[in-house]
């Protein structure tokens, strides 16, 4: 491999508000965690394992990022420096902050890229092969028309369009946000009449079009725009070497619980009798898992998670803090510090097995998922005999009462009580 890039620079674009990624955006939607750490966490450690050290962030003037990753320098033995976009005025905007400290050949990444360290070799790869100018990533959708799409000559990018009307797409490949430019693609950004929220694209078709550009194809998806795509990330965490068989010495298992596949059971864990774990599975530090309960991977329980009796958990993100009494959670992201009373159940397919739809910004979007339960922010309370239909989003700081069924999103720091009126007769 060419040397000159092995130590280079990695630009990490993580000051956007995620509010597509709402309920789950409290702090930046790459702060949620799985097997311990948060997504950006192994974004980074994607990026240093193929000897990028030279990391520079980008973050909103109120991120707390700065403060959750100063222990990663150190472990991950990496420079991370900060750059501050005040207003969230887009990609190139971002980026374009970071013209001071960029030295040379630089990626650009999200902060959920956590295949960094796959897409990183495969562009050293092609540069080493022939040097080009520009090399982006992509992969084919079936929904050309949400995406920027690429347009290809000779097996060369040439544009990307945004969001191209159904039957009017020049390709199947969206691009996925992950770039290898030069430094002189600041001075296509700076011959933009206009600046606006979308500039990017225009500066790299500018680019594009001096340039010779070329497009290499990840088979994974590690997109993040949604509240439902966590829970294909979680499992391509899971494919990571990182997770493996583990269970602690200081944790304490009944002797009749069943664990099938690969489980990771941290310190302090406590797991009731008649007990099914099927893995994958991660568990974080003093969990307390009830009697008689079935987790069916994937599922990850951050720190501090405690079930009690009777409880099932498949296909979830449950973040630190979260009680469970009893009840059924499928498919669902779940923040931090909520609390659920006896008999939950999060539905989490339709009586017609048809797409699960959720409501985002205030419109309906299709899923694509026959299996979804609900997505929930931290610090929310859910009375016992509650519920939630399929594609629910609920917000932080929420209370749902006793016997109450959501059908729809509820805002931020918001009630929801179903009335009951009770009827005495006399015998």
């Amino acid at each position: 491999m060419n040397q000159k890039f092995l130590t280079g620079q990695a630009v990490i674009l993580a000051a956007g508000e995620s509010s597509r990624c709402w309920p789950l955006n409290k702090g930046h939607k790459s702060q949620i965690k799985i097997l311990g750490k948060p997504l950006i966490y192994w974004t980074i450690k994607g990026i240093s394992k193929r000897g990028i050290k030279d990391i520079i962030l980008i973050i909103g003037p109120n991120s707390s990022l700065k403060e959750e990753l100063t222990s990663i320098s150190k472990e991950l033995d990496v420079i991370l420096s900060y750059v501050v976009q005040e207003k969230p005025l887009g990609t190139g905007d971002a980026i374009f902050r970071a013209k001071e400290t960029i030295k040379g050949p630089f990626f650009v990444f999200w902060p959920f890229e956590i295949i960094a360290e796959e897409i990183v070799g495969k562009i050293l790869e092609t540069n080493n092969s022939a040097k080009f100018q520009t090399i982006l990533t992509g992969r084919k959708t079936s929904m050309p028309w949400d995406y920027g799409i690429l347009k290809l000559k000779n097996g060369k990018v040439v544009e990307i369009i945004e969001k191209p009307l159904p039957g009017k797409e020049p390709s199947n490949i969206k691009t996925i946000g992950i770039y290898f430019l030069h430094p002189d693609f600041f001075d296509y950004y700076k011959k933009l009449p206009k600046r606006h929220p979308h500039d990017f694209i225009d500066a790299l078709n500018l680019y594009l079009k001096a340039k010779e550009a070329k497009v290499i194809f990840s088979e994974k998806d590690s997109s993040l725009k949604y509240p439902w795509d966590f829970l294909r990330i979680l499992k391509i965490v899971f494919e990571l070497k990182e997770f493996k068989n583990y269970i602690s010495t200081t944790a304490q298992i009944a002797k009749n619980v069943v664990i099938k596949g690969a489980v990771y059971i941290s310190d302090n864990v406590i797991i009731g009798e008649n007990t099914i774990i099927e893995g994958p599975c991660f568990i974080g530090k003093n969990c307390k898992i009830g009697h008689n309960n079935v987790l069916r991977g994937p599922v990850n329980l951050e720190n501090d998670v405690v079930t009690g009796a009777f409880t099932e958990i498949k296909n979830c993100i449950v973040q630190q803090g979260t009680h469970f009494h009893s009840g059924y959670f499928g498919d669902s992201i779940i923040g931090q510090n909520c609390r659920f009373g006896a008999g939950f159940t999060a539905a989490n397919r339709r009586l017609d097995r048809a797409n699960i739809k959720s409501t985002v910004k205030g419109k309906k979007i299709d899923t694509g998922l026959s299996y979804f339960g609900s997505a929930i922010g931290d610090n929310s309370c859910f009375g016992i005999q509650s519920g939630t239909m399929p594609g629910v989003l609920i917000g932080s700081n929420c209370v749902v009462g006793p016997g109450a069924l959501v059908f729809e999103n509820i805002e931020d720091n918001a009630s929801f009580f179903t009335e009951f009126k009770g009827v005495k007769k006399s015998i």
